[in-house]
């Protein structure tokens, strides 16, 4: 397809790609826009910056502006990401096309998107959480949804969406077409498809793990402590927009002011920031307000602006697949950039990693530093050593049995410890025979008997003792009270009928079955200062004050508004 006018699509449409200088399509816009216009399920991938969003927005503006009842739904990994797509949309729809559009994604007052959904919008575009949040509520209905696209599928699926994606699918009607971009095609996104999807066409243009050819990569090998002056000295020599990556938030910050700090131009921005400070900082680095912006991998797949020409990733990526969407935010539409590489001796796995993802066939070539040594060679299991690879397998549980070796020993076959001689049966037998030719001289000759006298002695002792009964605790007698501190000992009287205990501790102040006045519950027990004015406190009580005094200090414990007594 040379030009979208073989697309046959809507003369507003065509208006708007003409005003947005959208003159021919790539490759994966020619593939995938005519499926898509024909209804069929897409799951298309593409390297980053071929033009995927424009593969999907436009089929979709296709359809908002021929029928009045559709509706579509965009989901997004990101915010960046989001706000991108819906900007893209609008300049598609253009200004008189009169589609109702709600904008949904996290950080935004909730009751400004809520307003936006009770004007029934034709086109909703949002990250998976708070589309979410609106269904759960009742702020959202997909019933008359018939189109649904999954952007950069595989990062939300990375970002822990795939709880959240179920949900949505279970808001949306069976009939709808789903149109499914990503960067990769792994495995979960496989059985997403296969899940959600009807007989989707599969759109692939060009390898997903190979950077662009427009890009020029660089690597230096340094140590840790090396990194920032070579940063600086980069940053020096390259002319241009530069997104510098790092790995954490903290040190997005900390690189950024720093930065700040010397002169340059930088800004920060991760995914802490709240979404009018992202907002802020993508206007301004889009504007070249200044020149370095410092990110973490949130802004790899949500930025696209077209004159950033360097990439630095200052810290590596923990996952290899990163790093071509980190490459990726250079070079964009055709246009030529660079990236560069800071590695040092920490890096060296990583970097292997990255390596083999772009080229399996190729041999790394950095130094990957050993993260201990050969381990214990006593664990025949195999195990990992302290900080060591592990040592080597061991022979198997029969092999060792076949061989007439103890399989449970790891130093048998080593030749460390003999091995016992074979058993000699003939020699036992003569031996166990000695042993009682010894034990009856013994018995004869009278070595026993001062044994025997002893256990005789302990056996009278015991008998004693049994006879006479042992002495210690007394037998306890029903009718004896033991003495305490307060009370002279003597035999528990019951009370009588009609008398009351002298303990008022217990007493209940009304009611039948002793609950106490006010409510139920038990009453503490009252400080040795005085019982608290109307009786002393109750669960749930409007009783009087704790009181005052000594001993005053304990917590009396209440329903409403109790207080601790003072100290």
């Amino acid at each position: 397809m040379k030009n979208f006018q073989g697309f046959g699509l809507n003369p507003a449409l065509s208006a708007s790609l003409e005003r947005m200088n959208y003159t021919q399509p790539t490759p994966i816009q020619a593939q995938a826009i005519p499926l898509a216009l024909e209804g069929r399920d897409i799951m298309g991938s593409a390297q980053t910056g071929t033009g995927k969003t424009a593969a999907f927005a436009i089929p979709v503006v296709e359809m908002l502006m021929t029928t009045d009842v559709d509706c579509a739904l965009i989901l997004t990994p990101t915010r960046e990401l989001g706000k991108q797509v819906m900007d893209i949309m609008h300049q598609l729809l253009g200004p008189k096309s009169g589609v109702k559009t709600a904008f949904l994604i996290g950080g935004e007052p909730m009751g400004k998107q809520i307003n936006a959904l009770s004007r029934r919008p034709r086109l909703v575009v949002g990250t998976p959480g708070r589309i979410n949040d609106h269904l759960e509520r009742g702020n959202l209905y997909l019933e008359e949804t018939t189109l649904l696209v999954l952007d950069e599928t595989d990062r939300m699926l990375d970002m822990g969406f795939s709880v959240q994606l179920d949900r949505i699918f279970k808001y949306l009607p069976n009939e709808r077409q789903t149109l499914m971009f990503s960067a990769t095609l792994p495995k979960n996104i496989l059985k997403l498809s296969e899940q959600y999807m009807n007989n989707p066409e599969r759109v692939a243009v060009g390898s997903t793990t190979d950077p662009s050819k427009n890009i020029k990569q660089e690597i230096i090998r340094l140590d840790e402590n090396s990194k920032y002056d070579e940063l600086v000295n980069q940053l020096d020599k390259r002319s241009g927009s530069v997104i510098v990556f790092v790995k954490t938030r903290h040190n997005t910050e900390k690189l950024a002011k720093r930065l700040s700090q010397e002169g340059y131009d930088a800004e920060a921005i991760h995914g802490e920031l709240r979404q009018s400070r992202r907002d802020r900082v993508i206007r301004d680095f889009r504007s070249q307000k200044y020149r370095i912006l410092v990110a973490t991998d949130v802004a790899a797949r949500g930025i696209d602006i077209p004159h950033i020409e360097h990439v630095i990733n200052y810290d590596l990526p923990q996952v290899a697949e990163d790093y071509i969407h980190r490459i990726g935010r250079t070079a964009r539409a055709g246009a030529e950039g660079e990236a560069l590489c800071l590695i040092s001796p920490q890096d060296g796995r990583k970097w292997h990693a990255i390596e083999q993802l772009i080229d399996p066939s190729k041999k790394s070539s950095a130094s990957v530093r050993p993260l201990g040594g050969k381990g214990r060679k006593s664990n025949s299991r195999g195990g990992a050593g302290f900080k060591g690879r592990g040592g080597r397998g061991g022979e198997g549980f029969k092999a060792r049995v076949a061989k007439g070796e103890n399989p449970y020993s790891n130093n048998r076959k080593k030749g460390l410890v003999k091995a016992r001689p074979a058993r000699d049966e003939a020699a036992q037998g003569e031996g166990r025979k000695s042993d009682r030719r010894n034990n009856e001289k013994r018995h004869s000759e009278g070595r026993y008997n001062d044994n025997r006298q002893s256990d005789n002695r302990k056996n009278e002792r015991g008998d004693k003792r049994r006879s006479e009964g042992f002495k210690g605790r007394p037998s306890r007698d029903e009718n004896a009270q033991a003495p305490s501190r307060k009370h002279s000992s003597g035999p528990k009287k019951p009370f009588a009928k009609g008398d009351k205990p002298k303990n008022d501790r217990y007493k209940s102040e009304g009611g039948k079955g002793g609950n106490p006045k006010g409510g139920e519950g038990f009453r503490t027990r009252p400080s040795k200062g005085g019982a608290p004015k109307g009786g002393a406190k109750k669960f749930g009580a409007k009783g009087g004050k704790p009181a005052m005094g000594k001993g005053a200090g304990k917590k009396q414990f209440a329903g409403k508004g109790h207080k601790r007594s003072a100290a």
